[in-house]
């Protein structure tokens, strides 16, 4: 297998300030605004990266992924055990439903919605080095039915789907291996499981969020590996593009083309904080890739 090219794209700092962990970007395309969270500052964000005006939302519970929903300014946040909706214009945020018992030694950590407008939303243990991997998989309908669908796990990271939806993508970060499914998006169900990809030996860091291209490749933040991977539909990694950050988290393509990627990144935050000596350590990243993304579905309910 040849090596990845590696390469130092062009980028800028969006936000001047540092998240403590910043996660799960997410475009709204008829807003033209970039949502984000940051976990550990309990708060979500919206950036408008034209004129450099980024607001926030302060929240009572961390919020571990987000999703656009079908009414604008409407954001089904996954927080601690659950779900809850955010009213953009007022800050209310309110309750859904319970995906994990109180009690578990878990938070909800990365979600994204599927073509047909599901939620699958992973937890994590927490803390984070605990060891309990008691963390789940779970699949939300529209109408909040939710089916849990893996169990066991340490950090969920990773989801991702094709450009046709045919393809899932999942990992367990403790793991450090991201899997590909087939995907029923008529009823949401996987089948025919595969690594795409091990980063043992291959990558530098752990899978974390991840996003796909136009073109169907898997672009994988590389945590504490100071870089992003794109991985083809075959488990080839045909590329590595350096960041100045040692934990970048996710990745998204925004902008009024899709052709600009953001990466939110870690600072403070996380089970072990950023090394010294990185100034744009929990920034929010723009890093022209040359490349050009897909539009991010919304929940159905």
């Amino acid at each position: 297998m040849s090596s990845p090219r590696r390469d130092r794209p062009p980028l800028s700092a969006v936000t001047p300030g540092r998240a403590r962990l910043g996660e799960c970007p997410v475009w709204c395309g008829r807003s033209r605004r970039l949502y984000w969270v940051d976990i550990d500052g309990r708060t979500v964000h919206r950036t408008d990266p034209e004129r450099g005006i980024d607001e926030e939302r302060e929240l009572d519970v961390r919020p571990g992924s987000i999703a656009l929903c079908r009414r604008d300014g409407d954001l089904l946040v996954a927080a601690e055990h659950g779900l809850h909706l955010l009213e953009w214009a007022t800050g209310t945020l309110t309750h859904l439903r319970v995906l994990e018992t109180a009690d578990a030694p878990t938070r909800m950590n990365d979600g994204r919605c599927d073509p047909a407008g599901r939620f699958w939303v992973g937890s994590m243990d927490d803390p984070a080095g605990s060891g309990a991997h008691r963390a789940q998989l779970h699949r939300v309908e529209g109408d909040l039915t939710a089916t849990t669908c893996e169990h066991g796990i340490g950090v969920s990271n990773s989801l991702a789907f094709g450009p046709d939806g045919t393809t899932m993508y999942w990992a367990d970060t403790r793991q450090g291996v991201i899997r590909a499914y087939d995907y029923d998006v008529t009823d949401g169900s996987r089948s025919n499981e595969r690594v795409l990809v091990d980063f043992a030996g291959q990558l530098p860091g752990a899978p974390d969020g991840a996003c796909v291209d136009a073109a169907g490749c898997l672009w994988s933040a590389c945590v504490y590996g100071w870089g992003l991977a794109r991985i083809t539909p075959h488990g080839e990694i045909d590329r590595f593009v350096e960041l100045p950050v040692e934990k970048p988290s996710m990745p998204a393509f925004g902008g009024e083309r899709l052709d600009m990627m953001f990466v939110t990144s870690i600072s403070t935050g996380g089970s072990r904080p950023a090394a010294p000596g990185q100034p744009l350590a929990g920034a929010l990243l723009a890093v022209d890739v040359g490349c050009v993304g897909l539009p991010e579905p919304r929940f159905a309910g």
